[in-house]
């Protein structure tokens, strides 16, 4: 088994398997590797439960450590997904929110384990990236929405 340099670590409860399985069938370049049981009783656990789960999310190697409840996922930490179009904001934004998760505002949303999602269309990236009175629209557009809308934002990007 190698292991990587770096590993984003997060915090679950105690479902870090299903959410590695959900994130890998979900998102392209994702896969959960090893999965490790405590070997023996631990403050939120018994021996046998699993402990960690390797995974990777769209390329990234991530570490789900099932620590019981003490800690929770927060907006200081999410994974920003930037999307080719409206069809690929839908599919990964509508896969969250189906699978129990919340809409937020501004093409933020978090998954059922509570870890924070950014679902965004490079077209608003774009838009930002202009600068000037282009970006202050889009911006505009975009502090009304929840799920970003591609065509509202290219709209707005032309005044």
């Amino acid at each position: 088994m190698s292991i990587p340099k770096n590993t984003i670590c997060l915090w679950y409860d105690k479902d870090a398997e299903a959410a590695a399985n959900f994130y890998a069938e979900t998102f392209p370049e994702s896969s959960v590797g090893a999965v490790q049981r405590a070997p023996g009783d631990f403050s939120s656990g018994k021996a046998g439960d699993v402990l960690t789960v390797n995974f990777t999310v769209i390329g990234i190697p991530c570490l789900g450590l099932n620590g019981g409840p003490a800690f929770s996922h927060n907006e200081a930490f999410s994974f920003q997904i930037a999307t080719d179009d409206q069809a690929e904001t839908d599919h990964y934004w509508n896969a969250i929110i189906r699978n129990g998760g919340r809409e937020s505002a501004c093409g933020w949303c978090k998954d059922r384990w509570g870890l924070n999602w950014q679902i965004t269309p490079r077209a608003l990236t774009e838009a930002m990236a202009a600068g000037g009175e282009e970006a202050k629209r889009a911006f505009s557009a975009m502090m009304g929405m929840r799920k970003i809308d591609v065509a509202a934002i290219e709209a707005a990007r032309r005044g």
